[in-house]
Formats: C-alpha cells, sequence, structure tokens
C-alpha cells in the first residue's frame, strides 16, 4: 500500500490518495508486460485487498450511523466490493498470462473505478457533512492501523463487517503476508 500522509489527516483525505494511487497503477498496467506485468497485478490486488478491509472495518459502520441514507449508501458499495473481490480472486487464479485475462481485468478496472467515483460523490460527503473534523482524522489514523494488519488477497468468501474483519482479518493477513514472501522467495530463485 503506497504510503498516504505522515500528518493526521481526515479519512476522506487518506481514502482520495489511496484512490489516486491505485488510479496511477492501473494506468501503469496497461503498457506493462512479463515480470512487471506480474508485479504490478501483485501490487494492484494487495492495495485493493488491503483498502477495502480497512474501509469495511473503519468507514461503513460510521456509514451505518449515520441512519438510512447512510445504510443504503454502504450497502451499495459493499455490494460493489463483494463483487470486486470475487473478479479479483478469479484474475489472481487466472494470472495475468492466462486466458480471458486482460478482457477480464479491464471490466474490474472499470468497476473499481467506478467505485471509487461512487464513494467519493456518496460516501464521502455524507461522512463530511454528518461527521466533524476530530472523528474524521482519527478515523483516518484509524484506517491506516487497520490496513497494516489487513489481508494482503481478496477473501470473497470471508467476512465483510467491521466484527468479521477485526476477529479473523489478522489471521488471514498473517497466512497472506507468509504467502506473499513464499511467492517472492519462488520469483528471485
Amino acid at each position: 500500500m503506497a504510503e498516504t500522509t505522515s500528518a493526521p489527516a481526515p479519512v476522506t483525505d487518506v481514502l482520495r490518495q489511496q484512490h489516486e494511487y491505485v488510479k496511477q497503477l492501473f494506468s501503469q498496467f496497461g503498457p506493462s508486460s512479463g515480470s512487471n506485468r506480474a508485479d504490478l497485478f501483485d501490487c494492484i490486488r494487495a492495495t485493493l485487498a488491503v483498502h477495502e478491509t480497512a474501509e469495511e472495518m473503519i468507514v461503513y459502520p460510521a456509514l451505518r450511523s449515520i441512519g438510512d441514507e447512510g445504510k443504503g449508501v454502504m450497502d451499495a458499495r459493499l455490494e460493489e466490493e463483494s463483487k470486486a473481490k470475487q473478479v479479483l480472486s478469479d484474475l489472481e487464479k487466472t494470472g495475468v498470462d492466462g486466458a480471458g485475462f486482460d478482457a477480464a481485468f479491464e471490466q474490474f478496472r472499470t468497476s473499481v473505478l467506478q467505485h471509487a467515483e461512487a464513494e467519493e460523490s456518496q460516501v464521502f460527503p455524507l461522512l463530511e457533512e454528518h461527521l466533524d473534523e476530530k472523528k474524521l482524522v482519527e478515523m483516518g489514523e484509524a484506517v491506516q492501523k487497520a490496513e497494516k494488519m489487513a489481508p494482503t488477497h481478496p477473501h470473497p468468501h470471508g467476512p465483510e463487517g467491521a466484527v468479521g474483519n477485526m476477529i479473523v482479518g489478522p489471521f488471514v493477513a498473517m497466512v497472506d503476508k507468509v504467502r506473499d514472501t513464499l511467492a517472492q522467495k519462488r520469483k528471485a530463485s
């Protein structure tokens, strides 16, 4: 995950920076090839898995507390994330050189960018309207902490709520990080 800000920042600023980072990764992926392409996909996969887990733990419970409007927006974003996790998991299994990867990846990229736009146009304004600056900054710090213990691979059948992610997330993250280390060692050999 790209380092966001060093000074405390509102959660909406932290997440906007992360969205920009994901857009940069997507723009680099298209012209990439060989091991660089595989490495970029791994970076995109890990970045999105960590980002979405942190949102599920920190942002969506705050949205739910806003009331029916927040819950409706949250439900729509969670549905998008659930579909994205499944597609990302399928892409990971297919591999960057696998049949059908490019077409599926392009659809995935489009849906991720639409999801980010929906967050920026629907989620962030609700949070900024209903929560004070202090709470938004606390949430920004919490997102950055949650990302340190979040899984780095999509787990489409894993928990989607804050409690489930807090209970299962650290264990899954530990397994993912071991898996990532072993994959890196295999690449180096």
